[in-house]
């Protein structure tokens, strides 16, 4: 072991507090542990932080080490090396390091502490317009519930479980093992409580010892005016009941929405596509808009040009959370005729003479000159 100063070792003052001691270690601990650190230099550097810590977080020993310094005779030693005891103490192993640096001291989890339950999700298929308008309806959710007939206990009526006589409550078994850098504890789940630290004799019939059993809960949802496609609401303590008393988990709606055979959806704001003809266009026509809230009339002044938006103000849908209205987006599209008659194809001719372009009926480029004259190259 190294000879310098404890109190430098950690980087305290030497009237430093046991908390900014035991806060000095910890980083130090976390920083150089041979689990973390690969460095050839880090299992020293943690023995050194190691042994300064017991040191200096003992009162005792603390006191002795101010005065005598590390060479007290009547301690031999603090700690008496690392072949024997680990690292100054009979009980500090890596195991014992990492409870106090992520578990804040603490050596084990309570297996009979209460735990929330585990969060569900349920996915909801809307139309465009129950998205737009909101609904109110009801679900059906398999899902865990608290036994009835135990009340969560998982032992038969008239019996309780008892605690179990391998880890003694604790939910865990400890395996202790000897290493060159002291003594390694591991803990993993009891396998006869199953964590539970509790030994069931007499199951209860209805859940099979479990404390819970399987349902089909009817769950009433309001869908909230405005929600989009992905997105979701939670309905709080909907989903699996909590363990030894502790709060239910949540249950998260995901909605999806389908697409509409018109409408597409743009934040709040509704698109439509409108068809009209080149004479509404040309002329200027009054027209009927569907919306979601009914037909409105939309002036298209004369000389349009196709792909030419109108906005409806407040034709569109409420934000979900409330921050005002869209609009609908119209846009016009001019639909090119594919099959015309003998009047239709005079006038267009007339159209076209008139503009300096003769046609001739044996021309089979005729429409596509129309087009690209019309719709400018569209």
């Amino acid at each position: 072991m190294s000879k310098r100063d404890y109190y430098e070792i950690l980087g305290v003052s030497k009237d430093a507090s046991k908390d900014e001691i035991k806060k000095a270690f910890r980083k130090l601990a976390r920083k150089y542990h041979p689990d973390v650190n690969k460095d050839p230099g880090a299992p020293e550097k943690f023995k050194e932080v190691t042994k300064a810590y017991e040191t200096l977080s003992d009162p005792q020993k603390r006191a002795q080490y101010d005065q005598f310094g590390e060479a007290d005779p009547n301690q031999g030693g603090f700690g008496g090396g690392f072949g024997g005891q680990g690292f100054g103490g009979a009980d500090f192993g890596f195991g014992d390091i990492f409870d106090q640096i992520f578990n804040g001291g603490s050596r084990r989890r309570d297996p009979n502490a209460p735990r929330q339950g585990a969060d569900l999700q349920y996915e909801m298929s809307l139309t465009f317009e129950e998205a737009a308008f909101g609904k109110t309806t009801n679900i059906r959710i398999p899902k865990e519930e608290t036994c009835t007939t135990c009340h969560g206990s998982g032992a038969k009526p008239g019996t309780k479980p008892e605690q179990c006589a391998h880890c003694h409550g604790t939910g865990q078994l400890n395996q202790e093992q000897n290493t060159p850098f002291g003594r390694v504890v591991n803990r993993r789940v009891c396998p006869y409580c199953k964590g539970t630290g509790k030994s069931i004799k007499h199951p209860c019939s209805t859940c099979a010892g479990t404390g819970k059993m399987k349902v089909n809960k009817k769950i009433e949802v309001k869908v909230p005016v405005g929600i989009d496609d992905g997105q979701q609401i939670r309905l709080s303590g909907q989903g699996e009941p909590g363990v030894n008393g502790g709060p239910s988990g949540d249950l998260y709606i995901v909605f999806a929405v389908k697409p509409h055979k018109y409408y597409q959806r743009s934040g709040d704001d509704v698109l439509l596509d409108v068809p009209v003809s080149f004479a509404q266009v040309a002329l200027g026509d009054e027209i009927e808009v569907p919306t979601l809230h009914g037909k409105v009339k939309l002036r298209i002044p004369a000389g349009t040009q196709t792909g030419t938006k109108f906005r409806l103000r407040g034709k569109g849908i409420k934000n979900v959370r409330g921050y005002g209205q869209g609009d609908e987006r119209v846009t016009v599209k001019v639909v090119t005729p594919k099959h015309l008659s003998d009047e239709q194809k005079s006038l267009l001719k007339k159209l076209s003479a008139l503009d300096g372009n003769e046609v001739d009926d044996s021309d089979a480029s005729f429409f596509d000159k129309m087009k690209k004259k019309v719709f400018k190259g569209d």
